[in-house]
């Protein structure tokens, strides 16, 4: 998959790394993007430069001037849990949530999903209406570009070969400002989106002052729907300006025809979300399609990766350095796998075949594990990722002949057809009892979001579910 993968421990290496490899290097942070481009084939870079070892990169801090700072590890679901982002930046929340699933959020980074560059991503279009810009730095030094300069075209960026973006930043909501993001997709959760749009609107009482929108997944970049904001600017928000100020949206943009949508339902539901969101934000009820306490899976952790390596290794070719790896409490030396994912390693290497190859692209959740403590799927996963991390597999849940009370739920109800699937739900919900010991049944559906099951209808599943959580 790569001839040479670097583990740098601070930004500087990093840096000199893309200096000397240029466009033969891909920076790695969470992967989940990445990793699917190396597998079809879309991308085959000779050196993997793997920057989430780097400290102080998954920080989320206002400065004094009221602007928002994101780190480039700070993840998806990092964003989703940050009281500070939620006050201050609803619609990158909501967008962030609608991302995937657990274990995708908990991997996948917000600058990645900006440096993949594809229309349809879901955070450039919040940060868009937020008016944010990045920071580009290289051995040559640092550059700061708005979203409209740093956006080129369909996965096409202002990016360098030696560049890294280093900073995210936008200006915070303010008190009299409301916002949302709403986003279609063919199904609710691990969804492209057809469309999506974002809403900033300032208010003076109940007349609109100022209004950006925002639209994705209907041009080459996103784009503002400017007749629709300067339509909306100095009107109250009532029925017919939210219908006509959705007409003005639709006719901005230019959509394309793909196997998600035709050009024509895409023009059509920018009208209808874009007048959705607006309704939402007249009502004020832009809150109640995010959960007030999101499941995670990500235990007890808050979310974040050990950086620090005791014993750091490049792993760069047949002679590589050992990953040296904790797996289900027991000390592990592998060599031979720096070009594999960590779901490869796990089956091949250290003969632990419970986690389950079910579609390589982080789609089912049948290869679902605990990393450091946080459920993610190890097909996304590069193997020397685990070097000097905790891995936890199906096979390391009971404790000693004691099954895990998921485990045992599963037996009890049944919960299983052909059962290929089974472990990557029993690691979702072994995760959700660790994050909270009594879920609701809403929250046992969000935990299992990145898990598919072509059997059982999901019935029995609830059910062990729902019984785990009381033995």
């Amino acid at each position: 998959m790569w001839e040479k993968y670097y583990t740098p421990q601070t930004l500087d290496e990093a840096l000199q790394l893309l200096a000397d490899h240029q466009d033969q290097a891909r920076l790695l942070a969470g992967g989940t993007d990445l990793i699917v481009e190396i597998e079809r084939g879309l991308r085959s870079p000779k050196a993997i430069i793997d920057i989430s070892r780097i400290p102080s990169l998954a920080t989320i801090t206002q400065d004094e001037k009221n602007r928002l700072h994101l780190g480039p590890l700070v993840t998806h679901n990092q964003v989703v849990g940050s009281p500070l982002c939620l006050d201050k930046a609803f619609p990158l929340v909501k967008a962030c949530w609608e991302i995937g699933a657990p274990q995708i959020r908990n991997r996948g980074t917000v600058a990645g999903n900006l440096v993949t560059a594809s229309p349809a991503n879901d955070t450039i279009t919040p940060l868009w209406a937020l008016g944010a810009s990045v920071t580009l730095q290289s051995v040559r030094g640092s550059r700061t570009l708005s979203f409209p300069e740093f956006f080129l075209g369909v996965r096409r960026t202002a990016l360098e070969p030696d560049e890294m973006v280093v900073d995210i930043s936008f200006p915070t909501l303010a008190t009299y400002q409301v916002s949302t993001f709403l986003k279609l997709g063919l199904r609710r959760f691990q969804a492209i989106s057809v469309v999506n749009v974002a809403v900033v609107l300032s208010m003076l009482g109940d007349t609109v002052t100022q209004a950006r929108v925002t639209l994705g997944s209907v041009a080459p970049t996103i784009i503002r729907a400017e007749n629709a904001e300067r339509f909306l600017t100095g009107k109250i928000l009532t029925h017919d300006v939210i219908h006509h100020a959705g007409d003005l949206a639709a006719q901005t943009v230019t959509p394309i025809s793909d196997v998600r949508g035709s050009a024509e339902y895409r023009r059509y539901m920018t009208a209808t979300l874009t007048r959705h969101a607006l309704e939402t934000l007249a009502d004020g009820t832009e809150f109640d399609t995010l959960p007030p306490q999101p499941v995670m899976l990500w235990g007890r952790t808050n979310g974040q990766f050990p950086t620090a390596l005791d014993q750091p290794a490049s792993h760069t070719g047949p002679g590589d350095e050992p990953i040296v790896t904790t797996i289900n409490g027991e000390s592990k030396t592998i060599t031979g796998a720096h070009d594999k994912t960590l779901l490869r390693m796990l089956r091949e290497d250290a003969g632990l075949t419970g986690t389950k190859e079910g579609c390589a692209e982080g789609e089912c959740g049948a290869c679902t594990v605990f990393m450091d403590g946080i459920a993610v799927m190890s097909c996304l996963v590069p193997a020397p990722r685990a070097h000097g991390s905790t891995i936890v597999t199906i096979e390391g849940l009971a404790n000693g002949e004691t099954l895990h009370p998921v485990q045992q739920a599963f037996i009890d109800e049944g919960a299983v057809q052909c059962g290929y699937c089974t472990p990557g739900f029993i690691m979702s919900g072994a995760a959700l009892l660790a994050e909270r010991s009594r879920p609701t049944r809403d929250e046992i559906k969000q935990a299992i979001t990145g898990n598919l099951c072509r059997c059982t209808g999901y019935y029995k599943i609830l059910q062990a579910l729902e019984k785990a959580s009381t033995m």
